[in-house]
């Protein structure tokens, strides 16, 4: 398939997305947990599965496994962003996706101890992905580089993938970002987009480590990763239950208390990615010393951060729900 054929497609299905949550009454209302004050369309991110659908209908059904679990995970993720549906459903289902994609990776011929690591970490970033989905464009913004990343890895130094899934990708999430990557956004990526995409990226990034047995390469996530252990942490020091909605996350108190807007919080978390990723090709020699060094120096701007800004998230109200159309 063209690539500009691909993208009309895209846009068109994203637009017919639209229409289909305007009728249904898919928003998102702001709760606790918002940075945004306004109803917005909820569920945009469906076109990272339909990016991915497409991929697999004209490329001869490739990833089988993959492509299954990905539909179990999107589909019940679109149904909690329809209905809430129960954490236990949802666990078991991302259980049996994760599952899928294990046995796509050929995991089970390793000792069995790697799938459990595996389901941990994968559950892990499912979570933090789902954790950063909090202001416009930093979810497009993120992954459109961690994607390119994998690209760039991917056509110029060790072929782990076939690269018309990535280019399907890629188009989808420049399609989001159209939408969503704005002062104003049309739509919000929901449970559907911000799950959906982790699992694709988790599929891709785990191909390249099981590919090269080079571990270092998870610094492809290393700033969503930071935020969101070390947000873990705080809150475990608070003593306050970690399953439970929060603003704590360093980008929501620069888009909260420190009134930077989203767009701008969301370009700082992009191409401090991007950033990283330049480095880390250029100083691949030396990756695991490199990783190191980058999870030192974010996790000390973190601390910094919090230490010098969060009394304003102490003195800052939760914002009350708005219902405003």
């Amino acid at each position: 398939m063209s690539y500009i054929l691909l993208f009309i497609l895209l846009f068109a299905a994203e637009l017919a997305y639209f229409k289909v949550a305007d009728h249904f009454n898919i928003i998102d209302k702001p709760n606790e947990r918002s940075s945004h004050t306004t109803v917005t369309l909820r569920g945009g991110g469906i076109i990272f599965y339909i990016g991915i659908l497409f991929y697999f209908i004209f490329n001869g059904f490739q990833y089988p496994w993959f492509f299954l679990g990905l539909t179990l995970i999107s589909v019940i993720s679109f149904a909690d962003d329809i209905h809430p549906r129960s954490n236990k459903l949802r666990l078991i289902v991302h259980f049996i996706a994760m599952g899928l994609m294990f046995y796509e990776w050929n995991l089970f011929s390793f000792p069995w101890y790697f799938s459990i690591i595996a389901l941990i970490i994968c559950t892990g970033i499912l979570n933090a992905y789902n954790f950063m989905d909090g202001i416009n464009g930093i979810t497009g913004g993120y992954s459109l580089v961690v994607t390119a990343a994998l690209w760039y890895i991917n056509s110029y130094q060790i072929q782990f993938i076939d690269n018309e899934l990535i280019y399907a990708l890629l188009s989808a999430i420049i399609v989001f970002n159209f939408f969503n990557f704005r002062t104003k956004a049309k739509c919000f990526a929901g449970d559907v987009g911000a799950i959906s995409i982790a699992f694709i990226v988790i599929f891709l990034l785990g191909k390249l480590i099981i590919e090269t047995a080079d571990y270092s390469y998870i610094v492809l996530l290393v700033v969503y990763g930071v935020d969101t252990v070390l947000t873990i942490i705080h809150r475990l020091i608070l003593k306050e239950n970690i399953f439970e909605a929060h603003r704590k996350h360093a980008y929501q108190l620069m888009a909260n208390e420190l009134k930077i807007p989203h767009v701008f919080v969301s370009l700082f978390y992009t191409f401090s990615q991007l950033a990283i990723v330049a480095g880390f090709i250029a100083f691949q020699t030396y990756s695991y010393w490199y990783f190191l060094v980058v999870t030192l120096a974010l996790s000390t701007g973190y601390v910094c951060l919090k230490r010098k800004y969060f009394y304003l998230h102490k003195m800052t109200p939760a914002p009350p729900v708005c219902n405003e159309g």
